[in-house]
């Protein structure tokens, strides 16, 4: 459009030229010089024209770098080793695993704001656990990036017993930093009214305020000037810093296991949410409770950041109800609501002592068993070869047994006479048999017993019982012998004939092993007539 303006004032200029070098005439020179008058305003307005469209988008891309989002935003975070700090922003930045640094750790969130279509990076300095690094605060925390800086403060859950301790001393570092910075009075002072006047203006979000509690917005600010800014309480922001505080709870799914293994009750996670309350309102800080490992509220804490340092809209409502979950915004919070906790205590009391309620449970001492080596298998062997060596000697590999046994291997009854065993028992002459040594012991009365049976068997039957008749084995003669004592009318009648068979032979073979010799393999018969 310039370019069209610029040759719109040359073709002017050089028609009226055009006239003059052709000869023609005009009706005077008066009229000449009107002509002459008009192509130049003509031109001159066409001039104008273009630097006002010049200056139009010069300023239009002035105010759209204005309205870019700010670089050189910085969180600085604290807290105690193992309280996870690293991890907090690995999970926000969705790196699942990251490496803990030493000293001073750099990391840095992508901020990206959809409406403008703009992305920026904020950065996050994560200060060491050891007080020793405190001096590394210098190339986190600047004078003239001060009013830039968010604060965090991490809290282990796992290990409450330290939650005062660790933001009391965290606390007293940053305080202790700001000091050294010498930042003038003036400007201090109008850092700490802003941080005031963001904490009264808070607005809880709703359906009529969807919008960000902290509004920057030019349309709303009469809004803001006209709405009633109620004062602050007797311990509300004792502690000025002068920049925005966020206190974060990590490791908060370590609740449940505290309930287990440490008997903690749901009054003493009200004690000690009362205690961090109290502190947040010293110092005018938001109260975010986290869990990496079960991805709670870690969206949270990266949106209230980039409320708080950027202004973006932020909308979500104050969490109390859940133990583990629990988010409280900077100026929502006051003394009264505090107070509602300590309506469910029972045996505690709102101005017990942190220390003496909260305390470290005792190590349990771990006892450690002797540990047992065992020897090489040779040492063994030669100990056991030794012992063997030591006991007696054995007979065949077996102890030597002395008690008395019968010729039938079982040992005699204590109830039976050994001296009229002995009187009992026929001597055997110097001319018998020799002893087979293959002759097993227990013959002579197997051979009685299957003599014993035979006969019932031939009794049942109906057989007569004459000689030899009752046992079909060649040792029978002794059965026969005893049928044949019996009575002729027991025998024709059949009264009770196996009975009067029994008795007779269990008398026989009471009285036969004793007549017969241990190591002689005859029969009965053999035995009577030797």
């Amino acid at each position: 459009m310039a370019a069209t303006v610029g040759r719109a004032g040359s073709f002017g200029s050089s028609s009226s030229g055009l006239g003059s070098a052709a000869g023609f005439s005009s009706p005077s020179s008066a009229g000449t010089a009107t002509t002459n008058n008009n192509a130049e305003l003509r031109a001159g307005g066409d001039e104008d024209d273009g630097q006002n469209l010049w200056s139009c988008i010069l300023s239009e891309v002035s105010t759209r770098s204005r309205s870019k989002l700010p670089s050189g935003k910085n969180v600085l975070l604290l807290g105690e080793d193992g309280a996870g700090k690293t991890s907090l922003i690995g999970k926000i930045q969705g790196i699942e695993e990251y490496k803990k640094g030493r000293g001073m750790e750099y990391l840095y969130l992508n901020v990206h704001d959809e409406d403008r279509d703009d992305q920026t990076r904020c950065n996050v300095w994560i200060l060491d656990g050891d007080l020793y690094h405190k001096g590394l605060l210098k190339f986190a925390m600047e004078a003239s990036s001060l009013k830039d800086t968010l604060i965090m403060l991490a809290v282990d859950m796992s290990r409450p017993w330290t939650a005062l301790d660790s933001l009391q001393k965290w606390a007293s570092v940053v305080r202790e930093h700001i000091d050294k910075l010498k930042i003038p009075p003036e400007e201090m002072k109008e850092m700490e009214q802003k941080l005031v006047r963001d904490f009264q203006e808070y607005i809880e979000p709703g359906e009529d305020f969807p919008a960000s509690p902290q509004r920057r917005n030019t349309s709303l600010q009469e809004d803001k000037d006209d709405s009633v800014i109620l004062p602050l309480g007797a311990d509300t922001l004792t502690c000025n810093l002068g920049i925005p505080v966020v206190v974060v709870c990590t490791k908060c799914d370590a609740i449940s296991i505290l309930e287990k293994e440490h008997d903690y009750r749901d009054e003493h996670f009200d004690f000690i949410q009362s205690h961090i309350r109290r502190f947040c309102l010293q110092y005018g800080a938001a109260l975010i409770y986290t869990s990496v490992k079960e991805n709670k509220n870690i969206d949270l804490v990266y949106k209230y950041i980039v409320q708080k340092l950027y202004g973006f809209p932020f909308n979500v409502p104050a969490v109390v109800v859940e133990k583990d979950a629990v988010f409280i915004p900077a100026g929502w919070d006051n003394d009264k609501k505090i107070g509602i906790l300590h309506e469910n205590f029972q045996t505690l009391k709102a101005e017990d002592s942190f220390e003496d309620i909260i305390t470290k449970p005792p190590v349990r001492k771990f006892v450690h068993e002797k540990e047992i080596v065992a020897e090489d298998d040779q040492v063994f062997l030669m100990k056991q070869q030794s012992q063997l060596a030591k006991q007696p000697p054995t007979a065949a590999g077996r102890p030597v047994d002395a008690s008395p046994r019968v010729p039938g291997g079982s040992p005699r009854t204590p109830n039976r006479s050994v001296t009229s065993n002995v009187a009992s028992v026929t001597p055997i002459p110097t001319g018998s048999k020799k002893i087979d040594p293959n002759m097993k012991a227990g013959a002579t009365s197997e051979g009685v017993l299957a003599n014993f049976f035979n006969s019932l068997l031939s009794k049942k039957t109906g057989s007569p019982g004459g000689p030899g008749g009752v046992g079909g084995s060649p040792g029978g003669g002794g059965t026969g012998g005893a049928g044949s004592n019996l009575p002729p009318s027991a025998k024709k009648s059949g009264q009770k004939p196996v009975l009067t068979d029994v008795q007779a032979e269990l008398d026989r073979i009471s009285r036969k092993p004793e007549m017969v010799s241990p190591t002689t393999p005859t029969s009965p018969t053999e035995g009577e007539a030797s």
